[in-house]
């Protein structure tokens, strides 16, 4: 019998052509350097004026979002969320695996944003605002200069329910895009995946939205949300998959972070690198980071990427060059984990193509680690994260044990490294389900 052939090779000549994919198609736990990475930013289609642009309008919605959401009025609408130190962590992961880390360990606590809860909320409530933004301007209901806390008014409100709001999610994306776009008076259609855990489902009705489930992976509900929206003129698609302005709402948080750096008194500079570990699903979010934070970092900072071992989609894009041409189910791989933000088959091929240098390297984590490192986490700093944003503390392990990402500029500098990692969801996650992770990590 002939040898199945994917994308114009045998997997036998793809294994000799990639190594790797031996221990990736195995299910283990990999640690893949980029060797297209350059230290240096290129010349791209977007730039640090599109970031500011991005952020100043979200500073024109910040009244209308302090008036409407409560749990924002203390930082007067924006929403951001706080950067710490998590000391006790690191000494447990350096006990467990048996390395001693240099420098200091921060977690970046998105699984805290207002709203919803998640790193989803940068990027998807940027979107909308956007759209909302877009509309409200083109109408002549307001003027760049005007308060924004009007939106709030029944006027608006019942103007904007002529219009719908479609997105495709695993949960977290859905989350932003639902409660905001609800809020805001939109009908908004979430349609998930099969993968999506029930109570963001629930939450999500008791929001009002729409949420059209599926039996299919991420890449079809995204399908599904995009064929509702092609015969509907007045229904605008959130695209996970290529959106500019998604990317552009995750990209603000590095000029957030540079100040939170700044104010603790932390350099980033040649001697002092930073380097950040982001959990990957289709890409949108750690990729609008990356981007961000190479805008502002430029050479100092690192991103490597993390993964679940049976949705290893950004690397296998990477690595073979083929970005969203490749599924891991391509390559046997059957796309099932319990880190649902991240059960992602096909990678965003915008991200993908914008990074392919930008990105240092990308690393797997198994689906029992999370739950450990969930455990461990609640144990010694008392803070709860969803099992997906777990994957990045895998990251300090594995660079460290990869010397330093096979990055000889980073290897000699990182023993005065900052390294974060980018807690990407889990305050929202109802108490009895935490209870779960929990006691699963404790085992």
């Amino acid at each position: 019998m002939a040898e199945e052939v994917i994308l114009g090779r045998t997997l036998e000549e793809w294994k000799k052509k990639l190594p790797l994919l031996n221990e990736i198609i195995n299910l283990q736990e990999v640690f893949w350097t980029n060797p297209k990475y350059q230290a240096m930013s290129r010349p791209s289609s977007l730039t640090f004026k599109d970031i500011k642009n991005a952020e100043k309008r979200l500073a024109r919605f910040a009244p209308f979002i302090a008036k409407v959401f409560p749990e924002t009025e203390s930082s007067s609408g924006w929403i951001e969320s706080p950067l710490v130190s998590v000391p006790h962590m690191k000494r447990s992961l350096e006990q467990i695996y048996h390395f001693e880390l240099p420098g200091s360990l921060l977690l970046k606590c998105d699984s805290h944003l207002p709203i919803s809860g998640s790193i989803k909320a940068r990027g998807g409530i940027y979107e909308v605002l956007k759209y909302a933004e877009d509309l409200a301007l083109k109408h002549q209901m307001i003027s760049l200069k005007d308060d924004y806390s009007v939106l709030a008014d029944q006027t608006f409100k019942d103007f904007f329910s002529r219009y719908s709001i479609a997105v495709g999610s695993t949960g977290n994306l859905g989350l932003s895009i639902g409660i905001m776009s609800a809020k805001l008076g939109f009908n908004v259609y979430v349609h998930m995946s099969a993968d999506a855990k029930k109570w963001k489902k629930d939450l999500l009705r008791e929001k009002g939205v729409h949420v059209v489930e599926h039996d299919s992976d991420f890449s079809e509900a995204v399908a599904h949300g995009r064929n509702q929206a092609a015969g509907d003129p007045h229904m605008y698609f959130i695209d996970d998959e290529s959106s500019r302005h998604l990317f552009l709402g995750y990209s603000v948080a590095a000029i957030r972070l540079m100040k939170q750096l700044e104010d603790m008194n932390i350099q980033v500079n040649e001697e002092n690198p930073l380097v950040v570990y982001l959990p990957c699903g289709v890409g949108g979010g750690p990729g609008g980071i990356t981007f961000g934070l190479k805008q502002v970092f430029k050479e100092h900072v690192h991103c490597f990427f993390a993964e679940p071992t049976h949705s290893p989609c950004m690397l296998l894009g990477l690595m073979t060059g083929l970005h969203d041409q490749i599924s891991v189910q391509d390559f046997g791989l059957d796309n099932q984990t319990e880190a649902d933000g991240l059960a992602v088959g096909r990678p965003s091929g915008f991200v993908g193509k914008f990074l392919e240098k930008e990105i240092s390297g990308i690393y797997t984590v198994n689906d029992d680690k999370l739950f450990t490192l969930l455990t461990i986490l609640a144990d010694t700093e008392g803070i709860y994260l969803e099992p997906s944003a777990l994957a990045g503390f895998f990251g300090p392990v594995q660079v460290w044990k990869s010397q330093a990402g096979g990055n000889r500029q980073l290897d000699a500098k990182l023993k005065n490294a900052t390294h974060i990692i980018w807690g990407t969801g889990g305050s929202m996650v109802p108490a009895d389900e935490m209870k779960k992770y929990y006691a699963r990590g404790c085992k």
